[in-house]
């Protein structure tokens, strides 16, 4: 028993960790400790510039120049004054010893940082959370495929693989509703592209939006701030593209994906 517990322990941390990704536990349930929110610092924001910048007055009065890992425009989350919080490094190679995680707005938390999208999709993927995606064998990370360009994850089904594109939605459209992008994306249009190429193939494609805003009950196309990213995925659904949108709980500590919401195709 001893060293089945041991086993199940260096499994947990390999796949907390990233060294497997191609594991999946067959009982369901893998608790990923390192994919909580580090432990953060609370400031206000002052301004958000030069796209991947962001000056944060901290609780002693000093700002400090924090890393904004969002390449989107961040519109309804970037208003001065807004309670935010940062991440400390203490490596030394690293130009700014900051980097902003999470901002407080009218619509509650939401997270700032999309690079922790796809852990926090990979979490809901291993512990079942995501209904319509239970039961792959394996789970590979950032597979190459199509015309250069890298999937997400890809699942392994006996009925064959199933490619998967997650996409953060933090734009606030109003109580409980969010839209996604919030700048122009011919990235995410080629994206789009490439799953409906996979379903002509006779493959299984989906993407999935992870709404990391706080108190989100459905999501939309932003038509008004990309309509060909708009046009692009109405057509991918008629491809036959699967499109999931799934809420997170959003908190200081953790984002947590929990639950489906609808996504609204309607123009």
């Amino acid at each position: 028993m001893a060293v089945a517990q041991a086993s199940a322990r260096a499994t947990e941390a390999a796949i907390c960790n990233g060294d497997m990704q191609g594991h999946h536990s067959i009982r369901g349930v893998v608790q990923c400790r390192n994919l909580k929110l580090p432990k953060l610092i609370k400031g206000r924001l002052v301004q958000r510039y030069k796209r991947f910048l962001a000056d944060v007055e901290l609780a002693d009065g000093s700002v400090v120049v924090a890393h904004c890992p969002n390449p989107g425009s961040m519109k309804t989350m970037k208003e001065p004054g807004s309670e935010v919080w940062l991440s400390p490094s203490n490596n030394p190679k690293r130009k700014l010893a900051y980097t902003w995680e999470l901002i407080r707005s009218e619509a509650g938390l939401t997270l700032v940082h999309t690079g922790r999208a796809n852990a926090i999709a990979q979490e809901a993927l291993e512990t079942g959370v995501i209904s319509e995606l239970r039961g792959f064998s394996a789970l590979r990370a950032e597979v190459r495929y199509g015309e250069k360009s890298r999937i997400d994850f890809c699942l392994d089904f006996e009925a064959g693989p199933c490619f998967v594109e997650v996409k953060n939605v933090t734009m606030f459209d109003g109580p409980g509703r969010a839209a996604f992008p919030d700048s122009v994306t011919a990235r995410g249009t080629k994206h789009l592209h490439e799953l409906m190429k996979r379903v002509a193939e006779g493959q299984r494609a989906v993407l999935l939006f992870c709404c990391s805003r706080a108190g989100t009950t459905s999501i939309r196309p932003a038509d008004e701030i990309d309509p060909v990213y708009g046009a692009a995925l109405r057509e991918a659904v008629r491809a036959g593209v699967e499109v999931l949108a799934y809420a997170c709980d959003v908190s200081i500590d953790e984002v947590v994906m929990r639950a489906p919401v609808p996504v609204m195709l309607q123009p």
